[in-house]
């Protein structure tokens, strides 16, 4: 598995080479490569990394005061709580 001198232009590599070092592109791909997978020398796919390499990170209180809980939300049902002791 060749690494891409020059990673404006994708390395192509041939489907039975991607099928069978799949992982190892994948694991380029993450770090910023792009491949043209070609099949009898005509490109039928491109792999590549997502648009934006940054997920959106979580932010630890961004919802405070935005979610309530029901005053009952712990608090069942009598008829449910009848079948669930036993007492139908």
């Amino acid at each position: 598995m060749a690494q891409s001198a020059n990673k404006e232009v994708p390395q192509q590599v041939g489907v039975r080479e991607f099928r069978g070092n799949m992982t190892g592109y994948l694991r380029q791909a993450r770090l910023g490569e792009s491949f043209l997978i070609t099949s009898h020398g005509e490109v039928i796919a491109e792999l590549r990394p997502p648009a934006t390499h940054e997920r959106a990170r979580r932010v630890p209180g961004a919802l405070r005061g935005k979610i309530s809980v029901a005053p009952d939300f712990d608090t069942l049902p009598v008829d449910v709580l009848a079948v669930m002791e036993g007492d139908e």
